[in-house]
């Protein structure tokens, strides 16, 4: 309902008329399947723009025509798309994993680890990362820490993604129609209007419909993974002098995607048949308003203002038992309010001459609210009268300052070192408490609460030498430290005290070499990585309430290396890309009790233990969403029919390894996620302005379980393929 739209105000920040982001150095066009084309590929995640070839950052930048060609409309499928990331797709929350660093459980107590930006704002941290991808310029993924300009939830990577901008230029935009399999049927579409050569103004929208993957047998009620997702954004570029730039965004997002039947761990058979008896249901409803404002001085100095306000509702009911069993029947029910306030500040200097600077300013305001009745909410009854039901309510608000910079200076030519800093200052608070129900007592019987806060103040840099040895190749080499704040577990009733958690910290060790061949024709970058992570920060789920869940630091030394490559070739007619990853993750030295196993609580201390057989020592153990290897490649060939007409056939194929869904790596509770094989397909007829498309992806049809949370797995997507139209003017 309008009345619940979340508006976020950020700004995008722009450098000149140039936008902040990833991109081409061509400017956006609307041909959702355009050809592949040489262009250099820039990255501007760290406030100035840069070539992609000349960054001292392991990235990948895709297109708004990639994430067509390729089929990536969301989350999931961008795991499929880029080397080391992997996606926990819990739901209610899916978070990236990048190098293994991210985000296991849900959780709004622990940072993400790998942070997503939309037009220049973060997005909100703890839920709504279910939101399609359409209309998009470009999106950019940094793998490694990115404390120095993206802060406190980028100790694994961020992912930057920025969507279309109005233009002077022409009225024009693109309409499109999908229908597939699953009864899938979507509409989308943008319309560009220029009012003048000064304002200009872009609407988009998406609408999509799609029946539910899974087979559910039991007495379950509700919606059992259908998706509705209505979507709209609305733009305004406004240019009164060539010095000023403002841009303002507002979108609205309201998604239901059902209450994602899953099964227990322990299940063995097909992740699609789930046998469930609770009611099930999600929705998320959020949206954003962006502004950015931009002047850009004579002397090529840029001032920008980077502002926002977000809020979204996040709703979830699912069978938390993962069976049909009249005893135990555990349900649970999340009905949470998230809201941002934020504010960046950027004084950027002109890129010409041997010194270069950034200088920059954060705030941050997040609150998230769990409403009384219902807002959370954990229930064994009435089948399991001896059990207690657990309701969860109250405000957990958290603040970020920072103050941030970067300076660059060529020693000689085509040698440059930068030094970037950053100064933050984090507070969290929790003014909740946790309330235990007994069948036939009124009022609760147990009541925890906790009102607590905790500060944390950090300093991280980096520091890089880039050797631009000629024209066509580039060395780097850098250390670089983040931070993921520390903060406040939660109130529960289940035997684990709230105690505050530390700062996690990392030292990233990274060098890389990118290459450039045939006349530009062939780019190529490789790079090597060994990151030391102290106080590593672990989510440890409680099976039974899902979303509670202890953190804890990992005493000993975490540690994390690899190797990664990839190369994108574009030779007249044919194209293609390859990306691959090698990587290991060895956790320090750390004890935990496995809440699955059932029982008392046992006597574990992190740090010493003693190992039982409740206490298990982890020591050693590898990462969560951590496989050791990640491989994608794709090929596409046009062929020319003539009177404009072009067929253009296109292959893409990912594996992604086999690792673990939690530290405990026990594959009797079905720890083991086994690897991954997705093989997409798609066959596009482009005549002028028409295109069309018969598309495939997972086509060998592979069950698999995506994610594991709590006793239960979710399984990823089956095969899914359809027919798409689309007229761009």
């Amino acid at each position: 309902m309008m009345s619940k739209l979340m508006l976020s105000v950020s700004a995008v920040a722009l450098l000149g008329p140039v936008p902040v982001f990833a991109q081409t150095t061509t400017a956006p066009v609307d041909e959702a399947a355009a050809a592949p084309s040489g262009d250099e590929i820039v990255v501007t995640a760290e406030r100035r723009t840069t070539s992609l070839q000349r960054s001292s950052v392991a990235a990948t930048v895709l297109s708004g025509e990639d994430l067509v060609r390729k089929s990536v409309n969301s989350v999931e499928g961008l795991q499929f798309a880029s080397p080391s990331l992997t996606v926990n797709t819990t739901g209610q929350g899916n978070a990236f994993n990048i190098r293994g660093i991210g985000k296991t459980e849900q959780t709004s107590a622990i940072g993400v680890g790998v942070i997503t930006y939309r037009d220049g704002v973060a997005t909100l941290p703890g839920y709504f990362q279910s939101e399609p991808y359409y209309d998009i310029a470009s999106v950019e993924v940094l793998r490694g820490p990115q404390g120095t300009f993206a802060g406190g939830n980028a100790t694994g990577g961020a992912v930057f993604i920025t969507q279309q901008n109005p233009t002077f230029d022409r009225v024009g935009g693109y309409f499109l129609a999908q229908y597939g399999n699953y009864d899938h049927m979507k509409l989308q579409g943008a319309l560009n209007i220029p009012h003048s050569d000064t304002l200009a103004i872009r609407f988009a929208g998406n609408m999509e419909r799609r029946d539910t993957f899974y087979d559910v047998s039991g007495p379950w009620t509700g919606n059992p993974g259908n998706r509705r997702d209505y979507s709209a954004r609305v733009s305004i570029a406004w240019e009164p002098t060539p010095e000023l730039t403002v841009l303002l965004k507002g979108d609205y997002n309201n998604i239901e995607y059902g209450g994602l039947p899953a099964s227990r761990g322990t299940e063995t058979g097909d992740p699609l048949k789930v046998a469930n008896d609770a009611h099930l249901s999600g929705r998320d409803e959020f949206g954003r308003v962006v502004l950015n404002v931009a002047y850009k001085f004579d002397n090529g100095l840029t001032l920008r203002s980077i502002s926002g306000f977000q809020r979204g509702t996040t709703q979830i009911s699912y069978d938390s038992d993962g069976t049909a069993t009249i005893i135990p029947a555990l349900s649970f029910r999340d009905n949470i309010t998230e809201e941002i306030w934020s504010q960046e500040f950027n004084i950027v200097s002109p890129d010409t001459g041997p010194f270069t600077w950034v200088l920059g300013g954060y705030y941050q305001h997040d609150k998230i609210t769990i409403p009384e009745n219902g807002g959370y909410y954990s229930d064994a009854t009435p089948n399991t009268p001896t059990a207690l039901d657990i309701e969860i309510v109250g405000t957990n608000p958290k603040t970020a300052l920072a103050a941030f910079g970067q300076f660059g200076y060529e020693l000689t030519d085509g040698l440059q070192i930068t030094v970037g800093g950053r100064w933050s200052r984090t507070t969290s608070a929790n003014d909740a408490e946790a309330r235990a129900y007994f069948t036939g007592i009124p009022g609760p019987i147990l009541v925890l609460p906790q009102v607590d806060r905790t500060v944390n103040t950090k300093v991280n840099g980096k520091i890089a030498l880039n050797w631009t040895v000629d024209p066509n190749h580039f060395l780097y080499a850098f250390v670089a430290t983040g931070s993921k704040a520390g903060g406040l577990n939660g109130p529960n009733i289940l035997g684990r005290t709230p105690l505050a958690f530390d700062a996690e910290d990392v030292t990233d060790f990274e060098a890389g070499w990118k290459g450039t061949w045939f006349d530009g024709h062939l780019r190529t970058q490789l790079g090597g990585y060994y990151n030391l992570y102290k106080n590593f920060q672990v989510s440890i789920v409680d099976p039974i309430s899902p979303s509670i869940s202890s953190i804890f630091n990992v005493p000993g030394k975490t540690k994390l290396y690899g190797l990664e490559f990839s190369a994108q070739g574009n030779f007249d007619a044919m194209s293609f890309d390859l990306a691959a990853s090698v990587s290991n993750s060895k956790l320090g030295s750390f004890f935990a009790a496995d809440p699955r196993l059932g029982g008392a609580p046992a006597v574990c201390n992190p740090e010493s233990g003693p190992a039982t057989a409740r206490c298990l020592d982890l020591t050693g153990n590898e990462q969560a969403y951590a496989p050791k290897l990640t491989l994608s490649a794709g090929a596409q060939y046009a062929i020319p029919l003539g009177n404009e007409a072009t067929l253009t056939p296109r292959v893409d194929f990912a594996h992604i390894a086999a690792s673990w869904g939690s530290l405990f790596q026990n594959p009797l509770f079905g720890d083991r996620l086994e690897a991954r094989n997705i093989l997409n397909a798609q066959l596009t007829l482009e005549s002028g302005d028409w295109t069309i498309a018969a598309y495939g992806t997972n086509l060998t049809n592979q069950h698999y379980v995506a994610a594991i949370n709590g006793a239960r797995r979710l399984a990823g997507a089956p095969r899914q393929y359809g027919l798409r139209v689309s007229r761009n003017f």
